[in-house]
């Protein structure tokens, strides 16, 4: 596998080496000794997934305090958009985001530390995104911020009237007025 950085500190876009022949294809998808020479520890307790369709916007959502969550994310079918926030107030990339194209063709993965809000555009038919999480789902520490906030300057790359998302995530705060990591 090949880890790069992205220009946000620590958050790393994962490259697999896959082995394509006649019967299909084959990738290590984790590998904890690699990541944790290129990343660092960290112990995935529990994987997620979530199918959607063109259009949906899941996002941007995190967990605070004791509850917040590092992810590691895929796409198995499909393709996304996938955005990772940086809402920690004492960084010098507060607010800034990184973008990166997450496909069932290109296989690569995201890793998001926690720190971040998160989420994701279905740019096909339908998408199938998993995700690994190294703490456990709180209700009570959700937080998120709203996907379409000019402060964090996302340019989603379609109309935005083909968006689909939740009643919730519509009604996430502003930047300015979000929950932030110290």
């Amino acid at each position: 596998m090949e880890f790069k950085e992205t220009d946000i500190k620590g958050v790393y876009v994962i490259e697999p080496r896959v082995f394509n022949d006649a019967r299909g294809y084959f990738f290590e998808a984790w590998k904890k000794v690699e990541f944790e020479e290129h990343v660092g520890k960290v112990e995935f307790i529990q994987d997620n997934e979530s199918k959607s369709s063109f259009g949906v916007l899941r996002g941007l959502h995190y967990q605070k305090g004791e509850f917040a969550q590092a992810k590691l994310v895929r796409v198995i079918k499909g393709k996304v958009l996938d955005v990772a926030v940086d809402m920690r107030k004492s960084s010098p990339t507060f607010g800034q985001h990184v973008m990166v194209e997450l496909s069932d063709e290109n296989k690569r993965q995201f890793f998001i530390p926690r720190g971040f809000a998160h989420g994701f555009l279905v740019l096909s038919d339908e998408a199938i995104f998993t995700y690994k999480v190294d703490n456990v789902y709180a209700p009570q520490a959700e937080a998120g911020v709203r996907w379409n906030d000019p402060a964090l300057g996302i340019n989603w790359p379609i109309d935005l009237e083909q968006v689909l998302t939740s009643e919730k995530d519509l009604k996430q705060p502003l930047l300015s007025e979000a929950v932030l990591f110290d």
